[in-house]
């Protein structure tokens, strides 16, 4: 009997153009829940295209379609941000999104998205420094604030640019890229990463960092917080092993002496092998 777990290391060994990102991310709240049938939630992503296909069918122009999608979404289905518990895990469940209509950014792009692209737009995720956001192209490229519900022009994507990183910051076509599956997928649980350690919770934290190691094997820096993790959780062998494998990959990366040394007193800690 195949696990969630198991499902989403299937997804993350095909190639990236091949990863649904919505499918992962069910996948990934899965685990969580595990009574989550993804095939039903799937399903009301394409009941909710359904209904929002007369007002995109009615719409002449792309700026048309992306506001009619916006109103569906935002305005009649009451999808939002939420502003009050921002950092509530249940914001980054799909499935909990989805029962909701309360998220995160990245998580209310995953639903813009895929309500999108079954009404033929070309959705895509902006892994934007700050908040993630979304664009729709066609001949242009239209920016939209899934977590304000509004789009976003390209003063607006400046101001905030300048606001995250520094005022000399200049908006180009990097900044605006859209993300690939996986690094979509390494966003959502590094966030989830990050709430669970600072909350202490360091085995649900530990099946993120397992997961985003998945997505992206040997990441030096994943590899080094797995380390950090598996020695909260006592287990200083794995935490050893990682740090060793950091050194490997990363050996010109300041931290590589330092995690030789974590590695060194870890293995003291541990005593002789027999």
């Amino acid at each position: 009997m195949t696990t969630a777990r198991d499902e989403f290391e299937r997804i993350a060994r095909t190639p990236d153009e091949s990863i649904d990102p919505v499918e992962a991310a069910l996948w990934i709240a899965a685990e969580e829940y595990p009574a989550l049938r993804v095939r039903d939630y799937l399903a009301r992503l394409d009941a909710l295209a359904e209904d929002a296909a007369p007002g995109l069918a009615a719409a002449h122009s792309l700026r048309e379609r992306v506001a009619a999608l916006n109103r569906f979404l935002f305005e009649e289905q009451r999808f939002g941000g939420n502003t009050h518990s921002y950092y509530d895990p249940r914001n980054s469940y799909l499935n909990d999104v989805l029962e909701r209509r309360l998220g995160i950014p990245i998580t209310l792009a995953l639903v813009y998205m895929a309500i999108g692209r079954r009404l033929g737009l070309d959705v895509q995720g902006v892994s934007f420094p700050g908040h993630f956001l979304a664009k729709c192209v066609e001949g242009e490229e239209i920016v939209v604030d899934v977590y304000a519900g509004a789009i976003l022009p390209p003063e607006a994507c400046l101001e905030r640019l300048r606001a995250t990183v520094g005022a000399e910051a200049t908006l180009t076509p990097e900044t605006l890229r859209a993300a690939t599956p996986r690094e979509i997928l390494v966003r959502m649980l590094s966030n989830l990463k990050q709430i669970f350690v600072e909350r202490s919770d360091f085995e649900r934290a530990l099946a993120c960092c397992e997961r985003i190691l998945l997505l992206t094997p040997d990441a030096p820096f994943e590899l080094r917080d797995r380390a950090a993790v598996y020695a909260q959780l006592g287990c200083l062998a794995a935490a050893a092993a990682d740090l060793d494998r950091f050194a490997e990959v990363a050996p010109g990366d300041p931290f590589a002496a330092v995690a030789r040394r974590q590695r060194d007193s870890l293995r003291l800690r541990l005593g002789p092998l027999h």
